[in-house]
């Protein structure tokens, strides 16, 4: 998660969670505000982060890298965040500038090999900041840093990210729509059952097709797995005819502005 700061001052939590519109000034010094430091994130993160605050109608507002927030929502706020760790994280952890440190120069490395390094500090949830081409990270972790360098230099560790081969097939968008919408009218339609079945390993709620938002790409992914989750269900005697009906009209539903 983000790292959170608050300025404190008196205020009254009467709108917290009653459903009205919540006036935030955040220049208000009685205001009680909760700053989240996301400046470890990467632009898409950041984009998928103001969308879900848009759709969620949180009030907010950004202080350059620190989103900031009213404490009578810092409890959905959160939440939000939560969810998204879970579905585009793990997040960077920003090094303190005034954090004890250590200094590792990567200007001989390949963008390749340096790309390998920031993911497998973000997986290991390792504190660090990029000053140019020099990593800087904390210095407890020193030691298992060192042992990241030893292994990408060794050609031990690859990016975990799938390449090219395991996007998401051609045209993934329209085959989806096209199988949920026959399955919305049709449950037991066996072309589009299998079309479902067969793609479904193929997809990573992580990986969309370009220029699709992260969020709703994870959502789509879900629901196709729900869906085949009820096919497979149903093959083996359960009844889950209407629950494939209703699945495929929620994931058509989703996935309808974009095809």
């Amino acid at each position: 998660m983000a790292f959170v700061n608050k300025q404190s001052a008196d205020q009254s939590n009467e709108l917290a969670g009653s459903g009205q519109p919540i006036d935030f000034d955040p220049n208000d010094p009685d205001t009680v505000k909760v700053h989240y430091d996301v400046s470890g994130w990467t632009i898409d993160q950041r984009a998928e982060l103001s969308e879900a605050l848009a759709n969620s109608e949180l009030p907010h507002f950004w202080d350059e890298d620190e989103l900031v927030v009213p404490e009578i929502v810092e409890e959905r706020v959160d939440a939000l965040f939560e969810k998204l760790e879970e579905d585009i994280g793990p997040f960077a952890i920003l090094l303190a500038e005034d954090a004890e440190s250590t200094e590792f120069g990567l200007d001989e490395w390949s963008d390749v090999d340096r790309a390998v390094l920031t993911e497998a500090l973000v997986e290991a949830e390792v504190p660090h900041r990029w000053d140019g081409l020099t990593v800087v990270v904390a210095v407890e972790a020193e030691h298992a840093v060192d042992d990241l360098l030893d292994a990408i230099e060794a050609g031990e560790l690859i990016s975990t990210t799938p390449n090219d081969g395991t996007a998401p097939p051609d045209g993934v968008i329209s085959t989806i729509f096209l199988a949920t919408d026959k399955l919305a009218k049709d449950p037991l339609d066996a072309k589009s059952r299998k079309v479902l079945i067969d793609l479904h390993p193929q997809l990573d709620r992580k990986i969309p097709p370009y220029g699709l938002a992260q969020r709703t790409w994870a959502g789509a992914v879900d629901g196709v797995g729900q869906i085949v989750d009820h096919i497979v269900a149903g093959s083996s005697g359960a009844d889950s005819e209407s629950d494939v009906i209703g699945d495929a009209q929620e994931l058509r539903s989703l996935i309808r502005p974009y095809v």
